[in-house]
């Protein structure tokens, strides 16, 4: 680690051209959910390989396929930027993933600044992207800059897997990575900067995200909408059916009422209770933030623990109910309500389908209603959870001591980011979730940036980080 004190002198004086590049980067309006805006997708592609080939790494695209529009066109999928940088087999290796695709904007939607023009104002950097992912993804192509001009050895071998299509699912991605794993096969560590710290001011390491389970109910009790004044009273109602059902999902204070859910959480173990007492979070500046009118628990152990290792259940919607402004007396043929589930270790999506369409078919057979009933699955996705005692976690945590001072909190996610599991299975090496932007960086919201302490710092903590590996 001799050299790392000359690293961090070389970031702090070429931040300015970091920032630029990734001012460059901000400009290309990779919106991977506008078929629209495919061609710059793919162009968004081409410069980050462009990047990593300028700095010596082996580079390829990985051809992903096609993608079926509800339209029935097609269209080429973004192809995934693969980057080999050092095949030293003493050392060893180390897979980046990031993603370069930007969820949609306009300054209309109510941005100060042009989304797609990086803009300074009192140390923040403001542009769609500059925090969820291509900042992060620019702070590693720094690191590997700084490293090249000052002439030091990388101290293991890096390999990059970089997508154009996670804000959409990531699809093509699952297949790419079976197809190549003979390339990444190699791999002893896993990293991905694709979230955030728990609050503004302390560092954090993650070690857990809840998977997902989505479900839509469909309730039919004619073959067309009827009308309220003439039918009402007549006409046992789908709407009145669906909301009796929706009702005797979860309480007001967040328990889940389908039976056997509370069976498949995985106990928790001392080590993880021992980890809440220390994580800095103050629950009177979160219910601010939300602006939500009141919370589960005034407790931070409890409010933490049920935002990411404890399932939720959310309702989302109605579907074919009228939604709209004003009044209108239609009783509607069909609705579909919409909720999901999210999971957590020892939870799976099948296990959990299970039991949840046998607590609706339960319900409904209580309703005794004469109209149709049908509960179909959505999409589904893993939990994952990764051991925070591992020496990834380690490393990624003295990186952090050494740039801030502190030891970072080992936090969990509430959300999901599916190719974190799917990256720990196919290379069967430890993952870990190295997040360098604030909570409040917006990411998919309004005004996203990212604040230049935080990329700056970050690239640090990515430098120390691959220095830590080594050890």
């Amino acid at each position: 680690m001799e050299n790392i004190d000359a690293v961090f002198k070389s970031i702090d004086e070429h931040q300015d051209e970091f920032i630029d590049l990734l001012r460059e980067s901000v400009a290309i309006r990779s919106v991977s959910a506008d078929p629209a805006r495919r061609g710059d997708c793919i162009r968004m592609s081409e410069w980050a390989r462009d990047q990593l080939r300028t700095l010596g790494a082996e580079t390829s695209f990985w051809d992903l396929g096609k993608q079926q529009l509800q339209s029935g066109e097609e269209l080429p999928l973004p192809p995934a930027v693969f980057g080999v940088y050092g095949r030293d087999k003493s050392k060893k290796t180390l897979l980046i993933y990031g993603h370069l695709d930007v969820q949609p904007a306009e300054k209309e939607d109510g941005w100060n600044t042009d989304p797609f023009e990086l803009t300074e104002i009192d140390g923040k950097l403001f542009g769609r992207g500059s925090t969820d992912d291509k900042g992060p993804v620019i702070a590693w192509i720094a690191v590997l800059k700084v490293l090249k001009n000052l002439g030091i050895e990388l101290p293991i071998n890096i390999k990059f897997v970089l997508e154009c299509m996670e804000e959409s699912s990531s699809e093509g991605l699952e297949k790419g990575l079976e197809d190549n794993i003979d390339k990444i096969s190699d791999v002893t560590y896993s990293c991905i900067s694709d979230n955030y710290w728990l609050g503004r001011n302390k560092p954090c390491l993650t070690y857990g995200l809840r998977g997902i389970c989505y479900y839509f109910v469909e309730i039919s009790c004619a073959r067309q909408d009827l009308h309220s004044g003439i039918n009402g009273g007549s006409v046992p109602e789908a709407l009145n059916d669906l909301m009796w059902i929706m009702s005797q999902l979860v309480t007001v204070d967040g328990q889940i009422l389908i039976p056997g859910i509370a069976e498949l959480v995985a106990p928790l173990t001392k080590d993880e209770d021992d980890l809440y007492d220390k994580i800095d979070f103050c629950v009177d500046t979160f219910k601010q933030e939300t602006g939500s009118h009141g919370l589960i628990s005034d407790s931070k152990k409890n409010l933490l623990m049920n935002r990411w290792r404890y399932p939720s259940l959310s309702l989302h919607g109605v579907e074919g109910a009228f939604s709209q402004p004003g009044a209108k007396t239609v009783i509607p043929a069909k609705v579909i309500g919409k909720f999901s589930l999210r999971i957590i270790p020892h939870m799976t999506p099948e296990a959990t389908d299970k039991l949840v369409t046998s607590y609706l078919d339960s319900l409904w057979a209580k309703r005794k209603s004469p109209n149709t009933f049908k509960i179909t699955s959505g999409h589904g996705g893993m939990p994952w959870v990764a051991d925070f005692r591992d020496a990834n976690f380690s490393a990624g945590s003295r990186a952090i001591e050494r740039v801030y001072g502190m030891t970072p909190d080992f936090t969990r996610e509430g959300g999901s980011i599916p190719v974190t599991l799917t990256i720990q299975d196919l290379t069967k090496s430890p993952v870990m979730l190295l997040p360098i932007g604030a909570s409040d960086d917006m990411a998919h919201s309004q005004n996203e940036k990212i604040n230049r302490e935080n990329f700056v710092k970050g690239m640090k903590v990515l430098a120390a980080y691959l220095f830590e590996l080594a050890v």
